[in-house]
């Protein structure tokens, strides 16, 4: 079997969304040496830290091997069967009690590194009929896909940076060189920036930190936290008023966009003039930027974590696609481009929606069947009918992750169930009734579903499974497939037809399994073999031929015709943005009468060795020095009476929300009244089975930051840019 033989095995690394090809050498069941894979065309060799931490969670002694059933203060291992049973009927309890709507789901991020969670976990979520779902999307992206949905037609038609062939990039509030690019599969993006900067291009980096891109980019700009909309709108402002905009260069698009006149008119007021004493970059900076990515020859505005978690996420994504859009670098070689993957979601999936319903308490809108999950705490803990009385969790942490999270743990304790689908016991499943543990990565097979979309450019790659599962474990996919089953088969007002139609498809779909949709998903994509014999194009049976993976080439043009609003036209400037600007006219008044002034704000920051919560169990990860540090200005320290001779000072972290303690750090990387803390850290929590993480705690930032600041139009999390005040603590 493959899975059990000795040599060197190829496959993808799915620990975050770079999917670099890598090279693992097994000997007598366990790996030897991981390595980046340089026949990998898509990788070709590059591989980060992260990667070896895939043996760590494989021989884990704390991963969980089988079902853990809660008795009072303590866990006792029980069976499958009795674990899905269990699970199923009280879930199903909850519901006829109190409603379909009184059972809640959070999926957390490693569901879309996993293609069969992703391929079952879906239908599992139709079968509980709830309104009350929730992701680390909108702790994240969510802006993305609004923007997205808003001006493209469907939340998927992602604008992904073409950096391979692009002369001018500019990034706010992201740092690829760490994060391996996000919203952007790029794995060896350090290469790819380097490679824009040797052709004679330029890099410029927006940030309030001077982080490891900025440092290697031609400029870095600081800015205020939470004013990259004011900044981006200047843009917007200076490409008309100086007539910068290229209609000629957008060519077929410019018959196909609707929305440039009121665009031009819902930014007037944004003069770079006005908005500089917010967002503390100079007029002439701001001007500059829109001429550059005017005249380069090609030229691409990229926006990540750092713009989509603050109280103007939306309004930043809306603004970085209309400024590609407005320079001809849209849907443009060099510019910002539509990936076109093997398994096309765009085709396979439902546009999105916005705003349908809203959430009981707060009355943030749903995106594409989802509720913010700022709200969740709130809906457990808020007494009335919908009140979220059961949960189900997979693969998530929210604990740490998510705004206030110390509100959701206490929120938690609440619950009249709880169940989990996770490898760990962690901070948030410590709290769950039921923990029904599935194979790690290292055990399924997985192709890359949602970073493929992603990519920039077009591959496909397919990794088998290294080590066979042992008996008496199960897949994520099994068990959801179990559990949507399951529900049907414990309501007693089910009738017997459906019973018998949910046992079929049950053994239908364990049948086909995660290989079978795949391979019809590659077959009928757009690079697909079809079903007639010895026609080319993809199969799975020719992915496995492949083991380093199949480039399919570069991305290419695809528009007005891969648009999915209604005639198939780019919708410029969309109402529910452009009504938004009051809002953000409203902060930059409060900012040019000095309010925020002279406070500090927090920001979070990555680490090339760190992935959210989830692999700070990984011992080969936590070497070095402790990284959930606060850093904080020489000016700010020096105030603050933080010694900066290499001596270790705690200090106190607090907002309106909460109060954490951390060792800070001085570093003259921060803008003056800016610190950054990294997020996913406060594995202090009683209760879990972390023996790695626990002596490596840090603190967790979501302590001090606010389930009540979001996105208002979006309902993303703001977490970015929270007020707080720091002080030594003595003694």
């Amino acid at each position: 079997m493959p899975g059990t033989t000795n040599g060197v095995h190829f496959r993808a690394c799915n620990l975050c969304e770079a999917i670099c090809g890598i090279a693992l050498r097994v000997e007598d069941g366990r790996i030897t040496d991981v390595r980046g894979d340089p026949d990998d065309p898509f990788s070709r060799g590059h591989v980060c830290p992260k990667a070896v931490a895939l043996q760590d969670v494989q021989a884990d002694p704390d991963r969980l091997r089988r079902p853990l059933k809660r008795e009072g203060a303590d866990w006792r291992e029980i069976g499958w069967e009795e674990a899905l049973d269990e699970a199923a009927r009280r879930l199903v309890e909850v519901r006829r009690a109190h409603g379909r709507d009184a059972v809640a789901v959070y999926l957390g991020n490693p569901n879309v590194h996993n293609s069969g969670s992703l391929l079952f976990g879906l239908p599992f979520l139709k079968a509980l009929w709830t309104r009350n779902v929730y992701s680390a999307t909108s702790v994240d992206q969510l802006p993305h896909h609004l923007a997205a949905w808003a001006m493209f037609g469907h939340r998927l038609l992602i604008p992904i940076p073409d950096v391979d062939r692009t002369s001018f990039l500019l990034v706010l509030g992201a740092n690829p060189r760490v994060s391996n690019g996000s919203l952007m599969t790029a794995p060896g993006i350090g290469r790819r920036l380097d490679a824009i900067r040797e052709r004679g291009g330029t890099v410029v980096v927006v940030d309030p930190r001077r982080t490891e891109t900025a440092r290697k980019a031609d400029r870095h700009l600081p800015v205020r936290p939470g004013t990259d909309a004011l900044l981006l709108a200047a843009i917007v402002h200076t490409l008309f008023e100086e007539d910068l905009v290229c209609p000629e260069r957008m060519g077929r698009l410019a018959a196909a966009t609707d929305g440039l006149d009121a665009l031009q008119a819902a930014v007037a007021a944004f003069a770079p003039e006005r908005v500089a004493p917010a967002t503390r970059v100079p007029a002439g900076e701001t001007r500059r930027l829109a001429r550059e990515l005017a005249a380069a020859e090609s030229a691409v505005v990229y926006g990540r974590l750092g713009v989509s978690v603050q109280e103007f996420g939306g309004l930043c994504h809306w603004l970085i696609n209309a400024v590609n859009g407005l320079t001809g670098n849209l849907d443009r070689a060099g510019g910002a481009m539509f990936p076109r993957a093997a398994v096309d979601l765009v085709e396979r999936s439902g546009p999105g929606g916005f705003d349908r319903y809203r959430s009981r308490v707060s009355g943030l809108p749903e995106f594409s069947r989802e509720l913010p999950v700022a709200a969740l705490a709130e809906e457990i803990a808020t007494p009335g009918d919908g009140q979220v009385r059961a949960l189900v969790t997979s693969a998530g942490n929210p604990v740490l992750s998510t705004p206030g999270g110390h509100r959701l743990e206490e929120a938690l304790a609440g619950l009249d169930f709880m169940v989990s689908v996770d490898l760990y016991l962690n901070e948030t499943t410590r709290h769950a009734d039921l923990i029904l543990p599935p194979t790690p990565p290292l055990e399924h097979d997985h192709y890359d579903l949602a970073f493929l979309q992603l990519a920039v450019r077009h591959v496909a790659r397919y990794s088998p499974p290294l080590f066979d599962p042992p008996p008496g474990t199960l897949h994520d996919w099994q068990i959801f497939l179990e559990l949507q089953t399951r529900l049907t088969l414990a309501d007693p007002e089910a009738p017997l037809p459906r019973k018998l139609a949910a046992r079929a498809r049950r053994r239908a779909m364990a049948a086909v399994g995660p290989r079978g949709l795949l391979d019809l998903a590659l077959r009928t994509g757009p690079y697909g073999a079809g079903f007639v014999p010895g026609r080319p194009g993809l199969t799975l049976r020719r992915l496995e031929r492949e083991p380093h993976g199949i480039d399919l080439g570069p991305m290419e043009p695809c528009l007005p015709g891969r648009l999915r609003t209604p005639e198939r036209r780019i919708a410029l400037a969309p109402e529910l943005f452009t009504a938004d600007l009051a809002r953000l006219e409203q902060r930059l008044a409060q900012l040019a009468a000095g309010a925020a002034n002279g406070g500090l704000v927090l920001i979070g920051r990555r680490h090339v060795r760190s992935n959210n919560s989830w692999m700070h169990n990984a011992p080969r990860l936590m070497k070095g020095k402790e990284r959930c540090t606060l850093l904080v200005h020489p000016d700010d320290a020096a105030r603050l009476g933080i010694a900066d001779g290499g001596e270790e000072v705690r200090v106190a972290v607090t907002s309106g929300t909460g109060r954490i303690e951390v060792i800070a750090e001085v570093s003259d990387e921060m803008m003056p009244g800016v610190v950054s803390l990294p997020h996913g850290w406060g594995h202090d929590r009683p209760g879990t089975r972390l023996a790695t993480a626990a002596a490596h705690p840090g603190a967790s930032a979501n302590d001090v930051t606010d389930p009540g600041l979001v996105d208002r139009l979006s309902g993303n999390a703001a977490l970015s840019g929270v007020p707080v005040e720091v002080a030594v603590l003595r003694g």
